[in-house]
């Protein structure tokens, strides 16, 4: 959903007093303000813009939390930010104000292999923290599609997830401990290296909650050893719901491979134009499949599937012959976005969910939905965990176009929610699907979640205007009381 200008307060100038204190606490090189600096901070991978008043860069904790103690003595509204790779909107600073970005805060502090845990700074790069302890037999599960870039501070706000959440699960799944900086300047950690700590899990319920609560400076995490044998193999289909059919095939066959990707026709074909991972560009669909354990069980795996497939008119069964072929494949399913950038100098990614046995029935409804717009749109998403990404192509040069993209997405999400799914899988509400909230949660549990914002963050400073319908919320895109600046 754009922002409005009704939904914002009249802007306001920033105090200059507060910049220069925050000029002597960090320096110069760490501060933000000019126009120039500020246009590159004012959007991430989805459609909304919002520029920041002032980015700075902290090191460390103690200044992240004397930063957030400005804000409160000034009455700044505040948002952190890792990469800004996320799709939602969830670091829009959508009343400007104050923008903490991690980026130095970069740091992996501890490696405790014996217990396989690893301690890191909030902005340290998801790839990075596998690339630090591959060669000890060990990797980082969560792998979103933007690994290469993401952070795990941003990972943990938004629960990321990736196309091996089937069999790992999402970030909360590996997430044992938090250090956070509260939006009155609090800090706390929760959690920690040891296998189960009592009291409340309240590292739980800060991951996922895309940085409303906290601000998340230090993570430590689960790792996990690496498998005996990983298998890849690559299902053609001249037909998108053969394809989809599958799905629901291995599933009934009691199989749960560590991940299921599909990509259609539209999709397979941009990526193959740019990665020539070894798609074909005449099929309709492939499924991208991948299962890894120990090697007697991998390869009993991988013919029950072959069986699946061949069951639901696969055309090829292909087994990538090694780690290149392998690493090819993938290639192709990662660099998916960028591929589309070939094709349209626009896209709207959406992230709704189905069960798995709706995943035809969604398809057919989002090409319906295209066509009633005007639109193509092209699909790529996590077919085992019916995490649908459907891609709407426009061009936002043409007038009402971006407009259409955005409809079409919320009438995918509405029928998502229809089916029995969901308006989001891992990207996140954000500022993008607010206004679906009350689709998906009846006015009593959207109520227990505004009392949660309102717990760890009275005021509304901590990234205003985000997860609840404007409606919804506690007042938190209007400056706090008194503290107008």
């Amino acid at each position: 959903m754009s922002l409005t200008a009704s939904a914002v307060s009249s802007k306001k100038v920033f105090p200059p007093q507060a910049r220069q204190e925050l000029v002597q606490l960090l320096g110069t090189r760490a501060v933000l303000d000019r126009k120039e600096d500020l246009t590159l901070y004012e959007y991430d991978g989805g459609v909304d813009k919002h520029r920041p008043d002032l980015v700075v860069f902290p090191r460390t904790a103690e200044q992240v939390k004397q930063i957030v103690d400005l804000a409160q003595r000034y009455g700044l509204q505040f948002v952190g930010r890792g990469a800004g790779t996320g799709l939602s909107g969830g670091v829009i600073p959508r009343c400007g104000g104050l923008m903490v970005s991690f980026a130095r805060m970069n740091q992996i502090e501890k490696i405790d292999l014996d217990n396989e845990r690893v301690q890191v700074q909030a902005g340290v790069v998801n790839l990075e923290v596998t690339l630090a302890v591959q060669r000890d037999g060990y990797f980082f599960a969560p792998d979103p599609s933007s690994q290469k870039a993401c952070t795990i501070g941003g990972n943990v706000a938004e629960n990321a997830g990736g196309p091996h959440t089937l069999a790992y699960g999402v970030t909360t799944n590996h997430v044992l401990g938090l250090d956070v900086i509260l939006p009155d300047g609090t800090a706390f950690s929760t959690g920690g290296f040891e296998p189960d700590l009592p009291g409340y899990d309240l590292a739980g319920i800060i991951t996922g909650s895309e940085g409303t609560m906290a601000l998340v400076t230090r993570a430590r995490l689960r790792l996990m050893r690496q498998p005996e044998l990983v298998k890849t193999v690559l299902a053609i289909y001249n037909s998108t719901k053969d394809a989809a059919d599958t799905v629901s095939e291995i599933t009934a066959r009691s199989i749960t491979p560590v991940a299921v990707e599909m990509l259609d026709g539209e999709m397979l074909r941009m990526v193959e134009e740019a990665t020539h991972a070894g798609y074909p560009l005449d099929a309709q669909a492939v499924l991208l499949i991948e299962m890894e354990g120990l090697k007697e069980a991998v390869e009993e795996q991988v013919e029950q599937v072959r069986l699946a497939c061949e069951a639901c008119h696969c055309r090829e069964f292909r087994i990538a012959k090694d780690a290149a072929e392998r690493d090819l494949l993938w290639k192709g399913r990662k660099n998916a976005f960028g591929a589309v950038g070939r094709l349209s100098p626009f896209y709207y990614v959406q992230d709704g969910v189905v069960p798995r046995t709706r995943i035809t029935d969604t398809l057919l409804e989002i090409y319906r939905i295209g066509e009633k717009y005007g639109l193509k749109i092209s699909n790529i998403f996590h077919a085992g965990d019916g995490n649908m990404h459907p891609i709407i192509l426009f061009d936002a040069r043409v007038p009402g176009q971006l407009r259409a993209a955005q409809l079409a997405g919320d009438e995918i999400l509405a029928y998502c929610v229809s089916v029995g799914g969901s308006i989001t899988g891992e990207h996140g509400v954000g500022m993008e699907k607010m206004e679906l909230m009350s689709r998906q949660f009846s006015d009593d549990t959207l109520e227990t979640i505004k009392d949660f914002k309102n717990l760890f963050d009275p005021h509304c400073q901590l990234n205003p205007g985000k997860l609840l319908p404007l409606g919804k919320c506690c007042g938190e895109i209007h400056q706090p009381p008194g503290t107008e600046y």
